[in-house]
């Protein structure tokens, strides 16, 4: 029985790995996005002609605003991952795609085509008088957002291929009639049971033991 119990203990943990896989790496996507916006993107000079030069540090928060936001919709994906199964666990995977090509592209943007100073005018909320007379791009916080889009991208990959047996939580959280009719079915296909899933059996009304019970009698006779 113990090495039944080891067995299915196993083929358990082979089941959860995908949703595993995929919740660290949106919990990675999500904590780069999240750096990333606390970071300065652009540094925008302004003058207004009537004293000294000003200078305005934009962070990701507030040059591409929508991360921080997002950096919170790949959290709330975790959780799902470990919560929904099937045609719901592709549902997710197509959002967190979304979320990462929203994400890429103010970086892409930053990085291919530089600041635009009206843009960084508009973001600094410069007076009218004021214009922009030179702006440095940071490239890191852009790079760190690529980084975050390709771990996303790669977990929405995980998700989309995750077969439905194997997404979602332990079996331990599922429903009780649920347990019970994956117990039918594992005695079924004469899989090995866990501990639990042998309660599983016995409230399904089967007896985890009659094959043990049978090849005892064959050895006998």
């Amino acid at each position: 029985m113990t090495e039944d119990t080891h067995r299915a203990g196993e083929g358990a943990g082979r089941r959860r790995r995908p949703t595993v896989t995929a919740a660290l790496l949106l919990a990675l996507g999500a904590a780069l996005l999240w750096a990333s916006s606390r970071m300065t993107w652009v540094t925008a000079v302004s003058s207004d002609g009537l004293g000294i030069d000003r200078v305005d540090d934009l962070e990701g928060g507030r040059w591409a605003a929508a991360l921080t936001p997002l950096a919170l919709v790949l959290l709330a994906a975790v959780a799902a991952v470990f919560a929904v199964r099937g045609l719901a666990l592709r549902l997710v995977a197509l959002v967190v795609a979304a979320v990462a090509v929203a994400a890429a592209i103010p970086a892409v943007r930053l990085l291919t085509g530089g600041a635009d100073p009206e843009d960084a005018a508009g973001v600094a909320e410069l007076p009218d008088r004021a214009s922009v007379t030179a702006v440095e791009v940071s490239p890191l916080p852009a790079i760190l957002v690529l980084g975050g889009v390709v771990a996303v991208l790669a977990a929405a990959v995980v998700l989309w291929r995750t077969p439905r047996e194997q997404a979602g939580l332990s079996s331990k959280y599922d429903a009780p009639a649920a347990r019970r009719e994956a117990a039918t079915r594992r005695a079924e296909n004469d899989e090995p049971l866990s501990e639990r899933g042998m309660w599983d059996a016995l409230d399904a009304g089967e007896d985890p033991t009659d094959d043990a019970g049978e090849d005892d009698s064959d050895t006998r006779r």
